[in-house]
């Protein structure tokens, strides 16, 4: 038996302590966005510190929890709090939870993010679903041995965000008059945001939005069969001729705003399945 897949069994056990069930959806739960919890009737949570080979959050604004429970009739677990290349963690530590996670059962993922705007038609606080996306973050979580029965050694990659789901978001928002729009989220490794410079680049790159996370988790997940349906609010402008300073607390304060037209989208996604 791999390390991998020894350290997965390790976690196993003491969730498996806690709760027996099958989780047929994961949700990871992005900077300022942890609202969808609210949503969640709670059955049972763990605090990442007591999972073995789990890391730590640590970044404002995320909490460090695996919640268990029910959006609907449909069993979920969500992370509350993610994890960040800057952070300092491997690509193999940063999705590890991902890994679990399917052994849990989950064969749907959610995932949300905060992010800068790129796109000129696109405005501060508003939701985009992520339908494609660039990994400019260095590293893959793949590199490496590749563990077979995890998935195949070279995964498709031709659909990375799940067109059902990005179609059943779409009649989410257009049935609760949400206004939406569909990009491609880049993802860079951080933590400090970009010039002028390197945003006119990532734009030319065909980008629509900027981000420090998600991708390492997407790779994970459609290695190992799940579907995906990304989420991003876009917290600040980033716009070169008229950049102005980021404050850290003005873009928590907007993801914050926008937050419940996305909990919204994600709930009805779920019980939508």
């Amino acid at each position: 038996m791999s390390n991998l897949i020894t350290k997965i069994n390790e976690t196993l056990q003491v969730i498996r302590k806690e709760t027996k069930d099958e989780y047929p959806v994961g949700i990871i739960l992005g900077t300022g966005l942890g609202g969808l919890v609210n949503e969640i009737t709670i059955e049972h949570e763990i605090d990442y510190a007591d999972l073995p080979h789990f890391p730590l959050s640590t970044v404002e604004s995320h909490r460090g929890k695996l919640i268990f429970g029910k959006i609907g009739n449909e069993k979920v677990v969500a992370m509350q709090g993610r994890f960040h290349y800057y952070e300092g963690y491997t690509m193999q530590q940063i999705t590890y939870p991902v890994r679990v996670m399917k052994y849990l059962g989950v064969k749907t993922l959610l995932v949300s993010n905060a992010c800068g705007g790129m796109n000129p038609l696109y405005k501060r606080g508003d939701i985009m679903l992520m339908v494609d996306h660039i990994n400019l973050l260095g590293d893959n979580p793949l590199i490496g041995k590749n563990e077979d029965e995890l998935g195949p050694r070279f995964p498709d990659m031709s659909e990375p965000y799940s067109n059902e789901l990005i179609k059943i978001a779409e009649q989410v928002a257009l049935d609760n008059k949400i206004k939406v729009q569909k990009g491609v989220y880049i993802a860079v490794p951080g933590p400090n945001l970009e010039t002028r410079a390197e945003y006119r680049f990532l734009r030319a790159t065909g980008a629509d939005v900027v981000g420090m996370s998600t991708i390492p988790e997407n790779i994970v997940a459609n290695h190992m069969g799940m579907k995906v349906l990304g989420i991003s609010i876009i917290t600040d402008e980033c716009f070169p001729d008229s950049l102005k300073p980021a404050d850290v607390r003005e873009i928590i304060a907007a993801a914050m705003e926008a937050e419940p037209r996305m909990t919204l989208i994600m709930k009805e996604v779920i019980k939508r399945l």
